[in-house]
């Protein structure tokens, strides 16, 4: 399970994601109809600000070993950022 931890001011949560939830998201965005979608919702702005980018097609195939390799490394933390204004955001496995 992953353990994204926020703190704000005056507010502090926990949000776990279990493996299966994660499993699912990645299956929804690599389908192929979201990613098609995708470069045709944003290719008006791109167009907009005069930028040459589509984004890649993602293969599930390749996600699916580093979810698996992610869970024999439990505890590691994977981000921990502190901002100026005293906001923290910490991701750990």
């Amino acid at each position: 399970m992953i353990h994204v931890k926020v703190k704000a001011k005056g507010i502090r949560f926990i949000i776990p994601v279990p493996y299966a939830v994660l499993n699912i998201a990645i299956s929804i965005a690599t389908s192929k109809f979201l990613q098609r979608n995708v470069n045709k919702w944003t290719k008006e702005h791109f167009e907009r600000k005069k930028l040459d980018f589509t984004f890649p097609l993602i293969d599930k195939e390749m996600l699916k070993p580093l979810v698996k390799e992610l869970k024999k490394h439990k505890g590691i933390v994977l981000v921990d950022v502190k901002a100026k204004d005293g906001t923290e955001v910490k991701v750990r496995i």
